[in-house]
């Protein structure tokens, strides 16, 4: 198999398969288990990490807890909404989506309401147009790429517009600043064009020039400048890391194999910055140990393997791109806050999905988890005896997507033409 596209499908010819052939009509019950666990526990450690910086900073030791569970209403309420609503059906809003997408970024920096040193949010700091930015910008790229499927080889009506659209997003991201967002942007944009078939020359040009934008991204600004010096500086001796970093490790050694238990961090007592938000993980190994940050590993493997697995299962590539794209979000966003927080990645500033406090990312991530879940009831399942096989296109294009998610090493079929190529 050659390094290639889907093959593709109408969503129309997908929805024209007799029922039984293309639809469980049930959620992936283990996707939902997985993302149940993942809020419930990082409640649990919100309220243990939250409480007495909810103390300082607003007077209330469960402020943030509170409000944290009002979004988590909200978007439960949103997640259920979404997994009833046709994922085709965001064909017809994906420019308006984006047009708003675009207007709120816009707004924050017009509004200019400071916080932590930067312009991200609005309405009190209710509102974080860059945690909407990531979800949008998965859906709509989707949907663009899959009408653009036939002439991703072509630069100019592939790769040039894609990069358009990123540099567009991310540049008014950045302008907040918020590196974080902007480097999620641009990743998110590399993997859809990727899983969408984009060509391995391309696929190179544009990290090459992503790696070079990036650079010069961190030679102008001072904050990337000093994250990046403080990274490479903790990489030679871990004792030279900034002081996020040295109070995140030694929560770290604190906690050990078992933790010293919920509720009894002494990190989060002691200075360790922003422990409700980036620091979160930080808190969670020192309560729980290593253990208790493998689970929460193998919580974040288990939605990543059922949303890889709803991709592949997806009636058309549209679903197949769209779910990967959304799981593979929530877990690098995961990862990298992880990575953070051990020095292994250069401080970002990413929240850890379902624990972090912030409205926005959990709003977010259960939006996400809404539309997976839809894609989920229309995917292909097993048929069982008796009733009619699926389409062999089908198969064929369920198989082209995992294929592509195995960085497409395998090679079982043979090259078909450029466009529609395996």
């Amino acid at each position: 198999m050659g390094i290639g596209t889907f093959v593709s499908k109408s969503s129309d010819q997908a929805k024209s398969l007799p029922r039984t052939q293309k639809q469980g009509r049930n959620v992936d019950l283990i996707l939902v288990a997985a993302v149940i666990a993942l809020v419930i526990f990082g409640l649990l450690m919100l309220y243990s990490a939250s409480t007495d910086f909810s103390l300082q900073q607003y007077g209330a030791p469960m402020y943030m807890f509170n409000k944290q569970v009002v979004f988590l209403v909200a978007g439960a309420i949103v997640a259920v909404i979404l997994s009833r609503i046709d994922y085709h059906a965001w064909r017809k809003v994906a420019v308006p989506m984006m047009v708003v997408t675009v207007a709120a970024l816009v707004a924050v920096l017009l509004m200019n309401e400071v916080r932590l040193g930067a312009v991200r949010t609005f309405l009190g700091g209710s509102g974080q147009p860059s945690e909407l930015a990531k979800v949008v910008t998965v859906v709509y790229l989707s949907i663009w790429l899959y009408a653009k499927r036939d002439t991703l080889h072509d630069v100019q009506l592939g790769l040039i517009p894609l990069a358009a659209i990123l540099g567009l997003i991310g540049g008014l991201i950045y302008l907040e600043p918020d590196l974080s967002a902007t480097l999620t942007i641009f990743i998110l944009g590399g993997l859809l064009f990727f899983l969408a078939g984009g060509e391995l020359r391309q696929i190179v040009l544009f990290l090459a020039v992503a790696l070079i934008m990036g650079w010069i991204v961190v030679q102008i600004s001072a904050t990337g400048r000093a994250r990046l010096a403080s990274y490479l500086a903790g990489l030679k001796d871990p004792t030279q890391s900034n002081y996020q970093i040295l109070r995140s490790l030694g929560a770290i050694v604190q906690g050990g194999w078992f933790g010293v238990g919920i509720g009894n961090a002494s990190s989060k007592l002691t200075g360790l910055p922003v422990a409700p938000t980036d620091s979160i993980f930080a808190v969670i190994v020192e309560e729980l140990g290593f253990f208790g940050a493998l689970a929460l590993v193998v919580l974040y493997a288990t939605l990543l393997w059922r949303g890889l697995k709803i991709a592949a299962q997806a009636p058309d590539s549209l679903g197949s791109v769209m779910a990967a794209g959304l799981t593979l979000w929530i877990v690098i966003e995961a990862l990298i806050n992880m990575g953070v927080m051990v020095g292994l990645i250069p401080a970002a500033g990413n929240a850890l999905p379902f624990f972090s406090a912030g409205g926005s990312n959990l709003l977010a991530s259960l939006a996400a988890v809404g539309i997976l879940a839809n894609i989920s009831r229309q995917g292909v399942r097993n048929v069982k005896p008796g009733r009619k096989a699926v389409p062999e296109a089908e198969i064929q294009e369920r198989r082209s997507f995992s294929a592509s998610l195995d960085l497409r090493r395998r090679d079982r079929r043979r090259r078909q033409s450029r466009a529609r190529r395996l």
